[in-house]
């Protein structure tokens, strides 16, 4: 195998490749920072294809015309090759028979809606969501002059559809014999999020896997270190963009970290943390816009204790279940409610229960949402809230919980000895 002591895995999210700008400075990152090892890097989708993705999918699911919104997208991606690559023309971008060029992928995607039909949602959500992935990987691979690899063809999952479960011996065992001969002929560019079953069909890892896909890949080839670039500082206690005054942990362990990822800690995706924890690997959070600075550095360390973490989910949903003849929420119920909401796929990131009633706080989903509601509403009297959000103060103290408390209206509270969490209006 590989010399794993000379292999880095680096992970650029969608800020880092979202216009030509921002592909031409994660080429500066790789060539200074990279220099001296193999590479294998995992890039997401652009800025907010997948977003877009999700409403053009929607559209065609629904049957309804989603042509402006493809005409869009192809417009969006191939300006930015041209950018990139002013002597090609946007259709080429692929250098082997094994990389399809740029106006192949974007035909495959346009031939996926034509033929979509009203079976499996989440299934067919990941044939078409994936491309994202797909397309942003084909321009950063020519802009570095890197080698394109369809990472559907090297992580193995099951037919989880939008959450597959890797299949570890069989993803290590391609892992480890596809890759190494190939980063001895130069750096890799592979998608983060995607996967692929036995049967050769598309699956996702969930949203934000990207980071999930540079561990496991690094698990498999047993890399010095992963590495994923932000447009922040490092990890931070708090989201930036919502809270003021954050502060950055220079250092910060492998458990502390699954737990603020667990909790909806928007720099981490919450399966990245376990691969990288049996190896021993190294994960650094650095920003792409001053590359040289310290950054976090996540691994198997001990620390006196930190800042309080803020943590924020939107769109959530609050479901409460009571029993029909006020008996009280017994084991049998219990019993009743997680199987169905296991059936409809709906995480659980909050429950409480009282004598006759158990409420749920979990990621909104109509499609799934409804599921559980058709499973569960002839035996339970069931009520539930929309538009919600969820803040989690991870190691809080009395000042913590005033300041985001104070304003709102609590629909539902919870205390541990580490964590409070809440549920209140958006």
């Amino acid at each position: 195998m590989q010399n794993s002591h000379s292999l880095k895995a680096y992970k650029f999210g969608g800020a880092s490749v979202k216009d030509a700008a921002a592909i031409r400075n994660l080429v500066r990152v790789v060539q200074e920072q990279g220099a001296g090892s193999s590479l294998l890097i995992v890039v997401s989708a652009m800025g907010k294809t997948t977003n877009a993705l999700e409403e053009i999918f929607q559209l065609a699911y629904a049957g309804q015309d989603y042509t402006t919104h493809v005409t869009q997208l192809t417009d969006f991606h191939r300006g930015v090759a041209r950018e990139l690559l002013p002597e090609q023309t946007g259709n080429v971008l692929g250098h082997t028979p094994n990389e399809p060029s740029l106006n192949q992928l974007l035909e495959q995607l346009s031939d996926r809606l034509a033929t979509l039909t009203s079976g499996d949602f989440d299934k067919q959500y990941d044939q078409v969501v994936s491309f994202g992935e797909l397309l942003a990987t084909r321009i950063v691979a020519s802009a570095l002059k890197a080698q394109w690899l369809d990472c559907r063809h090297l992580i193995r999952t099951d037919h989880a559809w939008r959450e597959g479960r890797v299949d570890w011996p069989t993803t290590e065992r391609i892992i480890a014999t596809t890759l190494p001969p190939l980063l001895t002929q130069g750096p890799i560019v592979t998608q983060g999020f995607i996967g692929g079953t036995a049967s050769g069909l598309t699956t996702t890892l969930g949203r934000e896997g990207s980071d999930y896909t540079a561990a496991i890949l690094a698990y498999c080839l047993q890399a010095e270190s992963v590495t994923i670039w932000k447009d922040v500082a490092g990890l931070l206690n708090a989201d930036p963009k919502i809270f003021q005054n954050t502060v950055r942990y220079p250092e910060i362990s492998y458990q502390e970290t699954i737990e603020m990822a667990y909790y909806g800690a928007s720099v981490i995706h919450p399966k990245t943390i376990k691969p990288l924890a049996v190896r021993q690997i190294p994960l650094y959070v650095k920003s792409f816009l001053d590359p040289t600075a310290e950054g976090t550095k996540i691994h198997d360390c001990q620390h006196g204790l930190l800042a309080p973490a803020f943590i924020r989910k939107v769109n959530q949903c609050l479901v409460s279940f009571e029993s029909r003849d006020f008996a009280f929420i017994s084991e049998e119920n219990l019993e009743v409610i997680f199987g169905a909401l296991a059936q409809a796929r709906l995480k659980i990131n909050l429950m409480q229960n009282s004598a006759i009633s158990f409420s749920i706080c979990a990621d909104f989903s109509e499609h799934r949402l409804e599921k559980l509601l058709e499973a569960l509403r002839d035996q339970f009297t069931i009520h539930y809230n929309t538009g919600l959000e969820l803040y989690t103060i991870k190691n809080y103290d009395a000042a913590s919980i005033q300041q985001l408390t104070s304003s709102r209206e609590l629909l539902l509270e919870q205390r541990t000895r580490q964590t409070f969490q809440f549920v209140c209006r958006g």
